[in-house]
């Protein structure tokens, strides 16, 4: 069979099981050659056990011609089609219990195959939240790994940012790759295809519907070896992430917060539930599989010794940075006693030797 005949019958498929006509199991099972989709039969379709929109949708001229037009689409925007049978379709993912039949892909498909970890949250985080979710994903995506996170407001952000100042990161969408949603990210969403990628199940000009959110965190959690909730309340979609993680044999981890927030009842009940409590991303690789943790190690020993190795002016600054927050370059000024053209020379050597950070405003935290 031709290729394209192969990829429409993918894609109409994937029309099916992302409408909720069929499940991506029944579908396989029931459509076990192209031919039976792409040129069904009227009485054997009857028999099957399918309800008659279903039936109805697949007899339609509609389909194909929808299916037709998304693959030019597809083809014209350059996007990586990965479809369940593909050898670029991400092994760890096949493995899951309902994999999505189809991956489109802007950026570098080759990615969605490497050691990742998912970094997930609240989309209201507090600026503790916001802080860690940054500085660990930039810690992780140093180490090696590729942070997966779902593009939302809140820590999803905050995730994909501290990644790309330290690696690679993957957003999973929850809509089309045509509807970045939500809008304000559309320029994040861009910087991230450059060295990681953007990805959907969805059909390219799906809308974010509600019931796209919880699909979609099954594709996260189901591309990472580990899934860290950095900030979430019980009721929180992370968790929903959490146990998918957990339902696919992967380890979940989770920061802990004040018990009187409540942006930490769920971080702080994973953790009570048998989590791996996490303080730095030391912890998260710590609890990777072979030889993925080992690797990761090895990097962020040789980011170590970089710390260890500072003196003189270097070291008296870098030590008055705190650890979990942000200070400004004036503060710091005063607190060790040194003029502050000075220090903004110093920590310009430390930026350059991605051992510091500088945010907005003059700004400066460890990296």
């Amino acid at each position: 069979m031709k290729e394209e005949n192969r990829k429409l019958f993918w894609l109409e498929l994937n029309y099916l099981v992302t409408e909720g006509l069929i499940s991506g199991r029944k579908a396989l099972a029931r459509f076990d050659s192209p031919e039976r989709l792409l040129r069904p039969d009227r009485s054997w379709l009857q028999a099957l056990d399918l309800s008659e929109r279903a039936k109805e949708r697949i007899l339609s001229d509609k389909l194909r011609e929808e299916s037709l037009m998304e693959l030019e689409k597809v083809e014209k925007k350059e996007y990586t089609l990965l479809t369940l049978e593909d050898p670029g379709y991400p092994a760890a993912l096949r493995e899951t219990v309902e994999p999505p039949l189809v991956l489109y892909v802007k950026g570098q498909p080759e990615i969605l195959s490497w050691a990742a970890v998912a970094v997930v949250g609240s989309r209201r985080p507090s600026g503790y939240g916001r802080l860690m979710a940054e500085k660990l994903a930039e810690e992780l995506a140093a180490a090696g790994l590729v942070v997966v996170s779902g593009l939302a407001r809140g820590i999803d952000t905050c995730a994909h940012r501290g990644a790309l100042r330290g690696g690679r990161t993957i957003a999973v969408l929850g809509s089309g790759l045509e509807v970045i949603y939500p809008k304000e990210n559309r320029m994040l969403a861009e910087k991230i295809t450059e060295n990681g990628a953007v990805l959907s199940e969805f059909p390219l000009e799906s809308g974010p519907d509600s019931y796209h959110f919880p699909l979609r965190n099954r594709i996260i959690s189901g591309l990472s070896l580990a899934c860290l909730v950095v900030e979430a309340s019980r009721k929180s979609g992370a968790l929903i992430t959490a146990r998918l993680a957990l339902d696919a044999g992967r380890e979940v981890l989770a920061l802990p917060g004040p018990v009187t927030s409540e942006l930490s009842g769920g971080t702080n009940f994973l953790i009570k539930s048998g989590a791996k409590l996490v303080e730095t991303a030391f912890d998260v690789i710590a609890e990777l599989p072979t030889p993925w943790k080992e690797a990761a190690l090895s990097l962020l020993q040789v980011r170590g010794q970089k710390m260890v190795e500072l003196q003189g002016r270097e070291k008296q600054v870098f030590e008055a940075l705190p650890d979990q927050s942000v200070i400004h370059v004036d503060e710091l000024s005063d607190k060790i006693q040194m003029p502050v053209a000075e220090i903004l020379t110093v920590l310009l050597a430390l930026e350059m030797k991605e051992l510091v950070v500088q945010e907005a405003g003059r700004f400066f935290r460890r990296r």
